[in-house]
């Protein structure tokens, strides 16, 4: 177990080496068109959705381990498919394998940390190994982005190539772990039913619940959204094709930005409580989708340094509350129906974005300014009627459900 705590933030590390992160819709809109970059992104996330809760529920019963190590092979096998690619439709099974490889550590990855700990009988130090975990997954992302960026220069194929062979890295990482004890049963399926009655039937899973689901989202559209911004932004100083470099450069500002808000995100935690700090980052990440759809300078541009940032306050704190809430037998299965309804929700809105954009072949602003104007009016009316309810719903520990 203490083996386990050395090596899950590397596999963290080796997992988040998406070199491709930089360039991907770039390199998608130059082989399809802008539309079809869009659904590829919405086809990705509904893989996800379709093998999510499935591969949650094999986790529970067939082990941490070999879940990862699936998981980081069919990330593997989608990114080698994506560089080979020629085609909407090979692109279509590329994104499907990388959605499944995401399915099979949605949820597995935090349950294997938790449980390590708690055969330590470290269970109080979750938040500070789950900020930890993050931490080295920044460090990754941000190395990646900006050797991507510079890598898409001579080729966009290769991107993806060297994210592949990043994931055989994180394989061998996982083939490493030992299997943490739990008190998970093998039975039949129904028997987890009961337990997932108990998780949904608590105020405060319901509560996070619906904040994950929105938080993904608008973590996510910057993601989507911010290569066509980049490119539009720069292409008015005639200076279009650096596009790649300065995404890669972007991404990994920011990544960077969001681990040096994870060194004070513990003490602003003790200092705001946890209700504060949640919707603290999910204001956050509203106020920068509204700067996108206000405004094309490079002010616009300095703000997507900040786009991690609101996962650096929020997603260890999320994880520190909700796993001692759970039992074993339905860790993995609880996190991955959270992360799902997410992912369902933003596909669903990325469709209806993909039908406003123009068929053309780049992305204008106007488009994006449309869509984003859209998804920051349905932000507000999140905010608002999540903190009338966090007092009612028990959000802060050792609070009652009843707000009393």
């Amino acid at each position: 177990m203490a083996r386990n705590l050395r090596l899950y933030p590397w596999f963290k590390f080796a997992h988040s080496l998406l070199f491709w992160q930089a360039i991907w819709f770039l390199y998608f809109q130059q082989e399809v068109s802008p539309a079809a970059a869009i659904a590829l992104y919405a086809i990705y996330d509904i893989s996800v959705t379709v093998l999510e809760v499935p591969l949650g529920v094999l986790s529970d019963r067939m082990g941490r381990r070999r879940t990862l190590i699936a998981g980081a092979l069919f990330g593997a096998m989608g990114a080698v498919c994506l560089a080979l690619g020629d085609g909407f439709a090979v692109f279509v099974l590329g994104q499907t394998l990388i959605g499944a490889g995401t399915a099979f550590l949605s949820g597995t990855d935090s349950a294997t940390l938790y449980e390590t700990l708690a055969a330590l009988g470290r269970e109080d130090e979750v938040e500070a190994q789950e900020t930890r975990a993050l931490q080295f997954s920044l460090w990754g992302f941000a190395i990646s982005a900006i050797l991507g960026g510079a890598m898409a220069l001579w080729s966009y194929p290769a991107t993806f190539w060297a994210g592949g062979m990043a994931m055989g890295v994180a394989m061998l990482l996982a083939w490493r772990l030992t299997e943490p004890p739990t008190q998970q049963s093998v039975g039949p399926m129904i028997g987890q039913l009961p337990a997932l009655r108990e998780a949904f039937g608590q105020p405060v899973l319901r509560w996070i619940f619906v904040l994950a689901v929105v938080m993904y989202g608008f973590s996510h559209l910057p993601f989507v959204f911010g290569q066509p911004f980049i490119a539009a932004s720069l292409a008015e100083v005639g200076l279009r094709d650096e596009t790649p470099l300065v995404s890669g450069v972007v991404s990994a500002v920011m990544m960077l930005m969001s681990f040096a808000a994870s060194l004070y995100a513990l003490r602003l935690r003790r200092r705001l409580g946890l209700t504060g700090i949640l919707l603290l980052a999910f204001g956050m990440q509203i106020g920068l989708i509204a700067v996108l759809t206000l405004t094309q300078s490079w002010i616009a541009i300095a703000v997507l340094f900040l786009r991690i940032v609101p996962d650096a306050l929020s997603h260890p704190f999320k994880m520190g509350r909700i796993q001692p809430l759970l039992r074993d037998e339905v860790r993995a299965t609880y996190v991955s129906m959270q992360n799902l309804a997410g992912k369902l929700a933003f596909a669903a809105s990325l469709f209806l974005a993909a039908g406003a954009a123009s068929d053309v072949t780049a992305l204008p602003y106007g488009d994006i300014q449309q869509i984003l104007g859209g998804y920051v009016a349905a932000g507000v009316l999140f905010l608002l009627g999540l903190a009338a309810t966090a007092r009612r719903a028990g959000v802060n520990p050792g609070r009652a459900a009843d707000g009393s």
